[in-house]
């Protein structure tokens, strides 16, 4: 479940301005290149009952590169350098590789790793939203995504929240702390070489 994370790489921080979700989230497009900051994921099923939690780090670079460190429960890694995306279960010593494309398509992720404008892949909206947030829903034009949904929440200058809703029902909430905008982030964060041993699955 933790490769999940491969569709919705996120924003993190947006620059102070009037205006709703939409205009925040335009904003960041405008100005984003890197980011650094801890995570909390929750997931719930189509019910509201919480399936699973996790926490960790996430980096990004623009385009193409991006890393997401899971600590706990377990540890796992999914980091892409500009071509590959690599998932690496440390506990079943197993590797997935997949072209950056293919694996991504047309998702958020794909969304934040490139120069498109989101009208692109996107139908953005101000929506309603708990927390006292300025709240934007991005809703997929095609229907290739797995998402049917995903909201965006900020607070402030900073996006604090991202749901994302798929078609069973499922909602997977992220919630950001720590953040810096537009880091200089070392090179090798984007870097993966398969432990040796390790199983590795994908071209």
């Amino acid at each position: 479940m933790r490769a999940i994370i491969l569709l919705f790489l996120c924003v993190l921080t947006a620059p102070t301005l009037a205006g709703g979700g939409p205009e925040r989230l335009h904003a960041f497009f405008n100005q984003f290149r890197s980011l650094r900051a801890e995570f909390q994921q929750s997931v719930f099923d189509e019910d509201a009952r919480k399936l699973d939690d996790a926490r960790g780090m996430v980096y990004i670079e623009r385009p193409g590169r991006f890393r997401w460190d899971y600590i706990e429960p377990y540890p796992q890694e999914i980091v892409a350098d500009g071509e590959k995306v690599w998932i690496y279960d440390s506990e079943l010593e197993q590797v997935m590789v997949r072209p950056l494309g293919d694996a991504l398509g047309d998702t958020p992720a794909m969304l934040l790793s490139s120069d498109q404008p989101v009208e692109h892949s996107f139908k953005v909206r101000a929506i309603d939203g708990p927390d006292g947030y300025a709240w934007a829903g991005l809703t997929p034009l095609g229907d290739q995504g797995n998402f049917t949904e995903i909201r965006l929440g900020f607070d402030g200058d900073t996006l604090r929240v991202m749901e994302l809703t798929d078609a069973f029902g499922q909602l997977t909430r992220l919630r950001f702390t720590k953040v810096e905008r537009n880091p200089d982030l070392e090179p090798q964060l984007f870097q993966f070489t398969p432990p040796e041993g390790a199983d590795v699955f994908g071209n």
